[in-house]
Protein backbone atom coordinates (compact mmCIF):
# COMPACT_ATOMS: atom_id res chain seq x y z
CA UNK A 1 0.00 0.00 0.00
CA UNK A 2 1.09 3.60 -0.74
CA UNK A 3 2.08 5.48 1.82
CA UNK A 4 2.20 9.42 2.15
CA UNK A 5 6.08 10.89 1.35
CA UNK A 6 7.74 14.04 1.68
CA UNK A 7 11.02 15.07 -0.35
CA UNK A 8 13.26 18.39 0.14
CA UNK A 9 14.08 20.17 -3.11
CA UNK A 10 15.37 23.47 -3.97
CA UNK A 11 12.84 25.94 -4.74
CA UNK A 12 12.48 26.41 -9.05
CA UNK A 13 11.83 29.27 -10.58
CA UNK A 14 8.06 29.46 -12.18
CA UNK A 15 7.35 27.79 -8.78
CA UNK A 16 3.62 28.90 -7.94
CA UNK A 17 2.19 26.94 -4.90
CA UNK A 18 0.90 27.47 -1.20
CA UNK A 19 2.81 26.56 1.60
CA UNK A 20 0.14 24.00 3.88
CA UNK A 21 1.23 25.00 6.88
CA UNK A 22 2.06 29.16 6.99
CA UNK A 23 -0.20 29.79 3.76
CA UNK A 24 2.62 31.94 2.01
CA UNK A 25 3.51 31.58 -1.09
CA UNK A 26 6.50 28.70 -1.91
CA UNK A 27 8.43 31.05 -4.54
CA UNK A 28 11.46 31.42 -6.33
CA UNK A 29 13.87 34.51 -5.57
CA UNK A 30 17.17 34.78 -7.41
CA UNK A 31 20.16 34.74 -5.18
CA UNK A 32 18.81 32.53 -2.84
CA UNK A 33 18.62 29.00 -2.60
CA UNK A 34 15.33 28.35 -0.64
CA UNK A 35 14.05 24.62 -0.28
CA UNK A 36 10.54 23.27 0.01
CA UNK A 37 9.66 20.26 1.00
CA UNK A 38 6.92 18.74 -1.40
CA UNK A 39 4.89 16.00 0.10
CA UNK A 40 2.67 13.24 -1.97
CA UNK A 41 -0.19 12.73 0.29
CA UNK A 42 -1.98 9.32 0.10
CA UNK A 43 -5.33 8.72 2.06
CA UNK A 44 -5.93 4.94 2.54
CA UNK A 45 -3.68 3.52 0.28
CA UNK A 46 -4.73 6.09 -2.49
CA UNK A 47 -2.97 9.18 -3.67
CA UNK A 48 -4.87 12.35 -2.45
CA UNK A 49 -2.90 15.23 -2.97
CA UNK A 50 0.34 16.85 -2.98
CA UNK A 51 1.40 19.70 -0.23
CA UNK A 52 4.02 22.10 -0.73
CA UNK A 53 5.86 23.42 2.31
CA UNK A 54 8.98 25.76 3.12
CA UNK A 55 11.80 23.70 4.35
CA UNK A 56 11.45 25.48 7.57
CA UNK A 57 7.75 25.17 8.00
CA UNK A 58 7.27 21.53 7.77
CA UNK A 59 9.88 21.58 10.50
CA UNK A 60 7.94 23.49 12.11
CA UNK A 61 4.97 21.40 11.65
CA UNK A 62 6.53 18.25 13.08
CA UNK A 63 7.38 16.80 9.72
CA UNK A 64 3.53 15.81 9.06
CA UNK A 65 4.90 13.31 6.39
CA UNK A 66 8.17 12.04 8.44
CA UNK A 67 11.67 12.92 7.45
CA UNK A 68 11.85 14.60 4.09
CA UNK A 69 13.93 12.62 1.84
CA UNK A 70 16.71 13.21 -0.97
Amino acid sequence: MAESRAVLRLVEPGTSAECAHCGRPVKFQARVQARQVIANVYEAGVWARVEHYHAECYETAGQPYGPPGP
